[in-house]
């Protein structure tokens, strides 16, 4: 549920409603907005119409929560939430484009995509420093040695680093060095790792898993908010269905409907989306049609060499003609 104080309550009154909930068992998320403050209370329903918290002093209501995602949801928080990766906000009125390489390989391959794609409208830079892949024999990232390569980048361009973590004994390493952590499609219900990453004090961009229902992806959020971050990105990447010319199916449907559910920004990411370069700039523009806050676009200096997923990243040359030609849909979306 949540309680409505209202806006003359003082420190005392939201104090009290809060010890009393606490004492009921009770977790209690507390959500600033600009005309009043809010409460959100999640612990055992059975007991919220017997504890009477509109005679309270400062409250002004309180309301249930009917859906099983109760901090990510719009019934919590109305207004969209906001959240800051560095100094880039995601969220707000203007389109965020995370570019960079899938995987982190050396130091000039990542300096050079840094340098140009911060050129052509990037604001965060990507790349895997930890690949967890399909086949064990498959490159699987620097590790460490790659989150030293991104904050060098960061260091020489100034754009904040999102980068993934696949086990939750890395979430502080990779937290020290990174200003937004990744959690992959695979590891959406790894649920040891959401609560790791809940805890480390960073943003996280959560992926949706590869056969996950938007519900399963929101509660997923859940679990991260439960731990006291509220700083989430939610991230389309395409799902698995009976289609097999595309590497997924990307659900732009999901886009509107995950921002009607929750107050979270929602971002696409059209490269895993198809597993094909060639449809990355179209969907591109159907995800902003659709109302994504951003993109998380792959980029590689020469794609057919890359040592992970080559063939849905876009050459710089083609990531400067999607930037160009989105232009006109960012604009007719009211967006900038």
């Amino acid at each position: 549920m949540i309680v409505v104080m209202n806006l003359n309550a003082s420190s005392e009154e939201i104090s009290a409603v809060k010890s009393r909930l606490e004492n009921l068992g009770f977790q209690i998320h507390t959500i600033e907005g600009v005309k009043r403050l809010v409460l959100g209370a999640v612990g055992d329903r059975k007991i919220v119409s017997s504890l009477n918290l509109e005679s309270y002093p400062g409250v002004e209501k309180v309301v249930p929560i009917m859906k099983p995602f109760k901090m990510v949801s719009r019934e919590v928080k109305e207004n969209n939430s906001v959240i800051k990766v560095g100094d880039v906000e995601i969220g707000g009125p203007k389109v965020v484009v995370m570019a960079g390489p899938c995987a982190v390989e050396n130091e000039e391959q990542v300096l050079n995509v840094a340098r140009r794609v911060k050129d052509l409208g990037c604001q965060v830079l990507r790349g895997g420093a930890y690949k967890p892949r399909t086949s064990p024999y498959s490159f699987q990232g620097l590790e460490e040695e790659g989150l030293k390569i991104l904050a060098q980048a960061r260091e020489e361009t100034g754009l904040p680093i999102v980068t993934e973590v696949i086990n939750p004994q890395d979430v502080e390493l990779v937290a020290s060095y990174a200003d937004m952590l990744q959690v992959g499609s695979r590891n959406m219900q790894n649920f040891a790792l959401l609560k790791a990453v809940g805890t480390a004090g960073k943003p996280v961009l959560l992926k949706r898993g590869l056969s996950a229902t938007i519900e399963e992806w929101l509660m997923a959020a859940e679990y991260i908010i439960a731990e006291g971050n509220y700083s989430i990105v939610l991230c389309e990447r395409g799902i698995r269905t009976f289609e097999t010319y595309t590497r997924n199916t990307l659900d732009i449907g999901a886009v509107p409907v995950a921002k009607s559910l929750s107050h979270l920004p929602v971002i696409v990411d059209p490269c895993h989306s198809t597993g094909n370069w060639r449809l990355v700039n179209p969907l591109s523009k159907a995800a902003i049609a659709a109302g994504a806050d951003g993109l998380l676009i792959e980029v590689h200096p020469n794609p057919p060499e890359a040592l992970c997923d080559g063939q849905q990243s876009l050459s710089p040359k083609n990531y400067h003609r999607m930037m160009s030609e989105l232009k006109p849909f960012i604009k007719a979306a009211g967006r900038c």
